[in-house]
């Protein structure tokens, strides 16, 4: 039987519904609005570093991307100064996880 000559067949395929759309309570910023980012708040600084001290991504943080590049200037200058380390060593790692619990 050729192709053309076929009767209509429908689709053996159940209609499928779309996702309703669904309410959802969008997370709170990581960054309040008094905070400022600056190179000498630390404490601030060091949430946006990960466990070997590199900066993390915005899709981690949820940040803003002029937000990002402050954040990313803020910690390169706290470094360079000697406020925030390079690289954490163990020592390190373990007084930042005291600090964030």
């Amino acid at each position: 039987m050729d192709k053309s000559e076929r009767p209509f067949v429908k689709s053996t395929r159940p209609f499928r519904k779309r996702k309703s759309k669904r309410s959802f309570r969008r997370p709170l910023p990581p960054i309040k609005s008094g905070e400022r980012i600056d190179y000498t708040n630390t404490e601030l600084l060091a949430r946006f570093l990960s466990k070997q001290g590199k900066i993390l991504s915005r899709r981690v943080t949820r940040l803003t991307l002029k937000q990002q590049r402050k954040i990313t200037i803020a910690i390169k200058r706290a470094r360079i100064v000697a406020l925030l380390p390079f690289i954490f060593t163990q020592k390190q790692l373990e007084i930042k996880m005291a600090l964030d619990h």
